[in-house]
């Protein structure tokens, strides 16, 4: 193999391990992380993303969601599922799975990592979601 054939080899190899390597679900690392972004799906509105805080415990991903975020969640078509943007990484099938256990830990989390929820927890917050990726769903676009 050629000198220039090899070196196109080394970075398509060196480009599909860092598109691999960059599309990893890693909780650890969105802790640091201040919104993280949620798409759904409804009928007859197409695709929607929206901001949401996100927090960290015990290596999970867990949002807590108002009634208008809430109510995005339960007309999702794709459900159990919504896509995820985080820290430049974006995965498509992410499930959503109802954490009503963790809700005082989550809201406890979100008071300690944001000053203004001091505000905002007087709010209600009829959802707690813990986001696990899909196995395959890990997919990154940009």
């Amino acid at each position: 193999m050629s000198l220039r054939g090899s070196s196109a080899a080394l970075l398509l190899s060196t480009l599909l391990a860092t598109l691999s390597a960059a599309a990893e679900w890693t909780p650890h690392a969105y802790a640091g992380a201040s919104t993280i972004e949620l798409r759904t799906v409804a009928a007859g509105e197409g695709e929607h993303w929206f901001p949401v805080w996100v927090v960290v415990i015990d290596d999970q991903v867990y949002v807590r969601l108002g009634p208008r975020a809430a109510g995005r969640i339960e007309k999702n078509q794709p459900a159990p599922y919504v896509g995820v943007r985080i820290l430049g990484q974006q995965f498509e099938r992410v499930h959503a799975e109802p954490a009503p256990d963790y809700a005082e830990r989550v809201a406890k989390a979100m008071a300690a990592k944001y000053w203004s929820d001091l505000i905002l927890h007087h709010f209600s917050h009829p959802l707690t979601l813990r986001l696990v990726p899909e196995p395959g769903g890990e997919e990154l676009h940009h």
